[in-house]
């Protein structure tokens, strides 16, 4: 390990360096190999996860506790009625009390500002497992995925296809930080907040990668190599369900769209995926689909974050 993160945070990526962007990914092919052929349980050996969760997770829970578990350690997981943050006591206070308890907090929120605040005060490092603006995990775990199946990331056209959320988000702040150039095809009115476009492309113009935001799918896709997806009701906007379908239906993700990127271009899903909806099952089971080694990866960019911070 040639960069030194012990006690850092990971709450976003915009955080990082792109050296220490590359030091997780670098760390996670390592231990992804380790993983499938020797044993990696000494390296969190003896230490604890809190997990802290006000949203249902499948992917999140059993990627961190599993995780922890394979390097050595434990998890704890703390739902939404074992830690009311906010409600029954002070973020700062539990942040203050658990790095007394435990030797990592993970969190999955739907505030942003709850992971800051428990950054803030915790003497513990915190990583934000997902908040309603960003989820950093994914984004890392993506970048693993696509540096797998193009054998780089450099110069390479994401379409990002649906709502400006915090996937998205996370994935605008890696792009630019490995010299991918990304491309957002959404809505009006469902465009990324404009201070995440402005910190990105800050980070853009220094090695010349390239952010576009477009209201044209077919556009955003052209010479693409990957396409990437979300569901287009994220947690927490369940009343705009109807209103955000009518919207988004021209933004599916099906077999004419992909034929209009590159022939080798590749399909992302961060899942769970509604089928029919922001992506067809034809799409989703195709030879160009990589949702299922994407998901693993979660674990393994999780596992070099822990063993990095940790």
């Amino acid at each position: 390990m040639t960069i030194n993160m012990k006690g850092k945070n990971l709450v976003s990526i915009d955080d990082l360096s792109k050296e220490e962007v590359n030091q997780i990914l670098k760390t996670a092919e390592l231990l992804k190999i380790k993983h499938y052929s020797n044993d990696i349980s000494s390296i969190l050996s003896g230490k604890v996860l809190g997990m802290i969760f006000q949203k249902s997770s499948l992917r999140t829970r059993v990627s961190f506790e599993s995780g922890m578990i394979q390097l050595g350690g434990q998890a704890i997981y703390l739902g939404p009625d074992d830690i009311k943050l906010g409600q029954r006591e002070a973020s700062k206070d539990i942040a203050k009390v658990l790095s007394r308890y435990v030797h990592g907090i993970m969190a999955r929120t739907f505030s942003y500002e709850v992971v800051l605040d428990l950054a803030k005060y915790a003497t513990v490092p915190v990583i934000n497992g997902l908040s309603g603006l960003l989820h950093p995990c994914q984004a890392l775990g993506d970048l693993l995925t696509i540096k797998e199946k193009k054998g780089r990331l450099k110069n390479l056209k994401l379409a990002f296809i649906g709502d400006g959320n915090n996937v998205f988000n996370s994935l605008a702040f890696g792009a630019v930080k490995v010299g991918m150039n990304i491309t957002i095809a959404a809505p009006k009115n469902y465009e990324p907040k404009s201070e995440i476009i402005e910190k990105a492309t800050k980070d853009a113009t220094k090695i010349n990668s390239k952010i576009v935001m477009t209201h044209d799918p077919y556009e955003a896709v052209k010479d693409a190599d990957i396409i990437y997806t979300d569901v287009w009701t994220s947690m927490g906007f369940e009343k705009e369900k109807e209103i955000r379908k009518n919207a988004f239906k021209p933004f599916q993700v099906n077999k004419t769209l992909v034929d209009n990127a590159k022939e080798d271009v590749i399909i992302l899903h961060c899942l769970p995926a509604h089928r029919g909806e922001e992506i067809t099952n034809e799409v989703i089971d195709s030879e160009k689909s990589v949702v299922i080694d994407q998901a693993e990866n979660r674990m393994h960019v999780q596992n070099a974050a822990l063993a990095l911070l940790i």
